[in-house]
C-alpha cells in the first residue's frame, strides 16, 4: 500500500522534472522543439493534478453547499501551476471590476489554442461554470467533477431539446445565481493575427431567455508564446481585457443576431487593440504586410464540442 503510493507520488514528480530538464535544455540551445514539448508535457502534468484536485475539492464543497465555486478554485489552482510549471501569465485588465460584480451573467471569450483554458484561471469569477453536452455527465471523473461544480449541461439533439434545454440552464443560472462561460467561435482558430472565427448563437440565446447581462472578455493575440502549428511554445506574459457588460433587458429571440454582431465587433476592436501591445512586449507575432484577416472555418475538436455546448 506504502510504496504503491510512494510510486503515484513519484510519477508525477519524474515527469515534471523531465518537462523542466526540456524546456532548459530548449531555452539554452535555442531549440523551439525540445521547447515546445517540454511545455507542453509540462501543462498536461499540471491539467491532470488540478483535476483531480478539482473533483476532491468540488465534492467537499457541496457537502458545505460551495459547489458552485469548484470551477472558480480549480481554475484558479491551474493559473498557479501553470506560472510555476510554463512561465506563463495573462495580465487582466478589468477597469470597473465587471468579472467580480457581474452575476449571474453570460461571460464570452475569443478562442485562440489550449492555453485558453490556463486563460480561464485568471478570469473565472465565483460561481461561475462552463457549459457542456448532457451526455458529459456519464463520463467518469470529468463528467462528476462537472455535475459537483454546477456546469450548465445543454442537450442540443433537437431544436426542441436545445431550447427545452436552454430555458432550464436559464432557471439554472437564476436558482444558483450562476454564471456560464462560453467560447462563441466554438473551437480554436489558431491564427497568428488578431482576428476571430464567426460567432454560434447559443450564448446569445441564452443570455436572451436568462435576461442576464453578456460580458466580453479578450485576450490579445499570443502567438509568440504558443503557436501549435510552428512548435513554439514560451514563457510571456499575455495581455487580456474584460469589455463592458451588453444588457439583454426586454431583448427578445428576434434582437439575436444584433446582439451578437454589436458583441463581435467590440471583442474585435479591443482584440486589434490590445494586440499591438502584445506585439510590442513580444508575446504577437508582427503582421506581415498583405496579410489578410478573415473568418473562416476551424477544425473542431471533441474537446471543443462537448465542453461548449451552448456556443
Amino acid at each position: 500500500m506504502h510504496v504503491a503510493l510512494l510510486i503515484l507520488l513519484l510519477i508525477p514528480l519524474i515527469l515534471f522534472g523531465l518537462s523542466q530538464a526540456l524546456i532548459i535544455a530548449g531555452s539554452t540551445t535555442k531549440n523551439n522543439i525540445l521547447e515546445y514539448y517540454g511545455r507542453s508535457s509540462a501543462s498536461f502534468i499540471a491539467l491532470i493534478l488540478c483535476a483531480i484536485y478539482g473533483t476532491i475539492a468540488s465534492a467537499c464543497l457541496n457537502v458545505f453547499g460551495y459547489g458552485g465555486l469548484g470551477q472558480w478554485t480549480t481554475a484558479k489552482a491551474f493559473k498557479y501551476s501553470m506560472l510555476w510549471f510554463t512561465g506563463v501569465w495573462f495580465e487582466i485588465e478589468d477597469e470597473k471590476d465587471w468579472l467580480n460584480t457581474t452575476r449571474p451573467a453570460v461571460f464570452v471569450g475569443n478562442h485562440q489554442t489550449e492555453l485558453d483554458v490556463a486563460f480561464l484561471g485568471h478570469v473565472f469569477p465565483k460561481y461561475c461554470s462552463v457549459t457542456a453536452k448532457k451526455s458529459l455527465k456519464k463520463v467518469p471523473f470529468l463528467g462528476w467533477f462537472m455535475a459537483l461544480s454546477k456546469t450548465v449541461f445543454i442537450e442540443r439533439s433537437s431544436r426542441t431539446q436545445a431550447v427545452a434545454a436552454f430555458d432550464k440552464a436559464a432557471e439554472q443560472m437564476h436558482s444558483n445565481k450562476q454564471s456560464v462561460y462560453i467560447f462563441p467561435e466554438g473551437t480554436r482558430s489558431y491564427y497568428d493575427y488578431p482576428d476571430m472565427l464567426s460567432f454560434k448563437k447559443g450564448a446569445f440565446h441564452l443570455a436572451v431567455q436568462a435576461q442576464v447581462p453578456i460580458v466580453p472578455v479578450v485576450v490579445a493575440n499570443y502567438s509568440n508564446v504558443l503557436n501549435v502549428k510552428k512548435k513554439i511554445f514560451r514563457a510571456g506574459t499575455i495581455p487580456a481585457r474584460a469589455l463592458e457588460p451588453i444588457s439583454t433587458k426586454g431583448k427578445t429571440k428576434d434582437d439575436v443576431d444584433a446582439l451578437l454582431q454589436e458583441t463581435r465587433e467590440k471583442m474585435l476592436s479591443a482584440l486589434r487593440e490590445i494586440t499591438e501591445s502584445a506585439r510590442e512586449k513580444g508575446v504577437a507575432v508582427q503582421q506581415p504586410e498583405g496579410t489578410k484577416m478573415v473568418d473562416g472555418p476551424a477544425k473542431s475538436t471533441g474537446v471543443d464540442t462537448g465542453v461548449n455546448a451552448a456556443a
